[in-house]
């Protein structure tokens, strides 16, 4: 029976150890209750309040009574009136709203000719009785938002068209933009540009400091010349040219392989991956600041790594996530790049235009070095 007592005895060591090491039984409590919360309150595909906008071109009580009928739907949200349909296209390439309604300046004739209840009309032609009511304009890019527009298409007015109203026809057009075959992967690839160098640059990073503690080597980097923000900028630009090689690849495999059209700037692609290339490594480099082991720097690299992959936009649209899920995407890296990436690449966005995004990562990657540099300077007081 010594053999019970010896395991007994490491039993009692391995609980009192995890006791004392409050960081890991935090991430054994925090990391499957974060992941519940994702999956079962943040994440929804069943997408409702999609923001879009609005082209009136008829200006008329009907034209309003129309918005007012789509918006009951709860499926999109009017939030930007535009005078044109050049104007409202770039509100969508610029992702100011996803989708744009165009009421024609016809529409009244068109109800009509569907079978509007309390109208006469003179008999139409078989090419005006196929004309839809009205047009969305909708950004493909995105697969799940073009299919909860897509869902509209066929959408029963009750209240303005008889039910002999002609069945064959639908009752809004649906346009796709950027992606007109609905094809996933160009969604996909872009996207995954963000995940993977969140992965692979906060992966590096978080345990740069903690390594050289663990190797012995934090008393000879104490003991040279070298300032705290010195020793943090020498530990990320090594990553940088990894983290170019491997967005290099992924986007050159996607092209020819998947053919995903890159059509913005390579100029401004490069730019907006070196950003958020720094923006991930700065993080690391905090990370490695407050983990005491690798293993800690890891649990917290996960901790980080889950809501960027779930909340960022890469697997669901941003739009069908609560209010407080958007709120913490909004703090991540991730979040910010996918955005910019989609937008250049896919929809030759300029990139000065999305100031916001652009912005957020320079000050995010700052305040990091910074933060890193402080305390690391404070660990060797």
């Amino acid at each position: 029976m010594n053999f019970v007592y010896r395991i007994q005895a490491i039993f009692y060591k391995e609980l009192m150890q995890l006791k004392r090491d409050r960081m890991t039984f935090g991430m054994v409590v925090m990391i499957p209750l974060i992941q519940l919360l994702l999956f079962g309150f943040a994440i929804n595909t069943n997408v409702r309040h999609i923001p879009v906008g609005l082209v009136d071109q008829s200006q008329t009580a009907l034209s309003r009574i129309l918005v007012q009928t789509v918006s009951a739907t709860q499926v999109v949200t009017f939030t930007h009136q535009y005078a044109s349909v050049e104007e409202a296209q770039n509100a969508i390439s610029k992702q100011d709203v996803r989708a744009v309604f165009i009421i024609p300046a016809d529409v009244s004739q068109r109800l009509v000719r569907h079978g509007s209840v309390g109208f006469a009309t003179p008999p139409a032609t078989d090419q005006e009785t196929s004309r839809p009511i009205a047009q969305w304009l909708t950004d493909g890019s995105d697969t799940m938002i073009a299919a909860s527009i897509k869902g509209l298409r066929n959408m029963p007015l009750a209240e303005l068209i008889s039910k002999s109203a002609n069945r064959n026809t639908p009752t809004f057009e649906v346009t796709l933009l950027y992606n007109p075959e609905q094809r996933t992967v160009v969604n996909i690839v872009p996207g995954l540009v963000a995940v993977i160098l969140t992965m692979t640059m906060i992966m590096f990073t978080s345990a740069a400091i903690v390594r050289e503690r663990e190797q012995g080597n934090l008393e000879l980097l104490i003991n040279t010349p070298l300032k705290s923000i010195e020793l943090m900028l020498g530990k990320i630009i090594p990553y940088i040219f990894i983290g170019l090689i491997q967005v290099t690849l992924i986007l050159s495999l996607g092209y020819f392989i998947f053919h995903v059209p890159i059509n913005g700037s390579m100029l401004a692609l490069a730019g907006i991956t070196l950003l958020f290339i720094s923006s991930s490594l700065v993080l690391g480099l905090v990370i490695s600041t407050i983990a005491k082991n690798q293993l800690q720097s890891m649990q917290m690299t996960v901790f980080v790594l889950l809501p960027s992959i779930l909340l960022s936009g890469f697997m669901f649209p941003y739009e069908g996530m609560p209010r407080v899920a958007q709120i913490i995407a909004e703090a991540l890296p991730a979040t910010h790049f996918m955005r910019l990436i989609r937008g250049v690449a896919l929809r030759d966005v300029e990139v000065l235009t999305m100031t916001f995004d652009l912005y957020w990562l320079a000050g995010f990657t700052l305040f990091g070095l910074l933060l890193a540099a402080l305390r690391f300077k404070k660990r060797l007081d």
